[in-house]
């Protein structure tokens, strides 16, 4: 080999295994909140201890929307020796002219944002996003995004986010840490069988926990023969609707009981004594396939999920096990799926995952804002997509010391 080729070579193999920058854009940053458990795996280690294993990419620069009094942001930045911009183009461009970074983190979870008469809270992520892409138009060069939880609290602004990505052509990633979580038992639904029901159960608010528990159940629904075809009708049922809903339909019944039998977490007591507010989310996809996201407060404190597959004597039933305590195991491996994508260029599953749960979460709160009416929604209907045969969740969890086992 000549000099000057394997000087080029050698000059490759560094730029491939460079590290990637990653803009951190944060509404608040807190202990505890989702900037913490998610940026603070890159800063800190997966076990949030300052020792490995690390994420490769590394924390190039962080903006943060509000600064309240319990902020951590500017305590990590000068520990860290991360800095702080004040503006969105500037963190994505480190000050300069043009795009600098090779990844994003979009995190809009937490501060005091106005709350809509469908009880909503109205995050900027869809603002935020459309700034990280004007400087991405500005640069005329994309680069890998994660958005945090909902694309949006609007349908139409969470399908535009999908659209914009495409039409930029970045891979994009999104959604909720429950799907990969650690499964007890680990096992997914089966790739390409058909699913004739479907029954996830949760805990706490319609909005903030409602968005949780209806990934719980896209993530295994989606999976089913021919893939995701779209979703037909919507409709939120609370308080003894909810029971009425359960007791009339043996489907409901029968994998109510058969999730519920899942959870570490089951109160003692029936049902109907310690849930003082049920609610659920009916969703009725347009190849048949009728599901149900129960949040019961009270009742339990995780997300379990089952399912009838056709063929199958016994419902398919799992935990999505999650870390209450830090370092919150399950936001590492979501952290572990975003790194896949900002290493090969390539989502590990779908952002129309996302999308599709961001809208059954609005249709399903204007069910309830139009006094719990099922609402068609053509919309949805039309929305298609595969999911990938592999899976994502974790299946070691942590040890007794708290820290991850994989």
């Amino acid at each position: 080999m000549m000099r000057r080729d394997f000087l080029a070579s050698s000059a490759l193999a560094a730029q491939v295994s460079a590290p990637k920058k990653i803009a951190a854009i944060i509404t608040e940053y807190w202990l505890g909140s989702h900037a913490d458990v998610v940026v603070g795996k890159y800063l800190e280690g997966f076990n949030q201890d300052d020792r490995p294993p690390y994420p490769r990419s590394k924390i190039a620069s962080i903006f943060t929307e509000h600064l309240p009094a319990n902020d951590m942001s500017r305590e990590r930045a000068r520990k860290y020796n991360v800095p702080v911009f004040r503006t969105v183009q500037e963190a994505l461009t480190l000050g300069g002219d043009t795009l600098a970074v090779d990844g994003v983190l979009l995190i809009g979870e937490h501060g005091a944002y106005p709350v809509n008469d469908k009880a909503q809270t109205l995050y900027p992520r869809f603002e935020m996003f459309l700034k990280i892409t004007d400087v991405f138009r500005e640069s005329r060069r994309a680069v890998p995004v994660f958005n945090d939880k909902h694309l949006s609290y609007n349908w139409r602004q969470a399908r535009r986010m999908v659209e914009i990505s495409r039409e930029l052509r970045f891979p994009m990633l999104a959604g909720s840490s429950v799907p990969v979580a650690q499964r007890i038992p680990a096992i997914d639904a089966p790739f390409g069988a058909k699913q004739k029901h479907a029954v996830a159960i949760s805990y706490s608010g319609l909005d903030i926990y409602g968005f949780h528990v209806l990934e719980a159940l896209q993530c295994m629904t989606e999976r089913r023969r021919g893939g995701e075809t779209g979703v037909r009708a919507v409709q939120c049922l609370q308080n003894e609707a909810c029971w009425e809903f359960i007791a009339s339909n043996s489907w409901v019944s029968n994998l109510f009981d058969q999730a519920l039998s899942r959870s570490n977490t089951r109160k003692s007591g029936t049902p109907r004594q310690l849930v003082k507010e049920p609610a659920v989310f009916i969703v009725d996809y347009v190849d048949g396939l009728k599901a149900a996201a129960f949040l019961m407060t009270g009742l339990v404190e995780d997300f379990t999920v089952a399912l009838d597959i056709e063929g199958q004597a016994s419902p398919l039933t799992t935990l999505m096990n999650l870390q209450n305590n830090r370092p919150h195991h399950h936001f590492g491996t979501l952290v572990k799926n975003i790194e896949s994508m900002f290493e090969t260029g390539r989502a590990p599953y779908p952002v129309e995952r996302t999308m599709l749960t961001s809208g059954i979460l609005d249709y399903g709160l204007e069910s309830r804002f139009r006094g719990y009416v099922k609402l068609e929604t053509p919309a949805l209907a039309q929305m298609r997509y595969q999911s990938a045969p592999a899976s994502h969740f974790s299946t070691k969890g942590w040890g007794p010391d708290g820290k991850r086992l994989d």
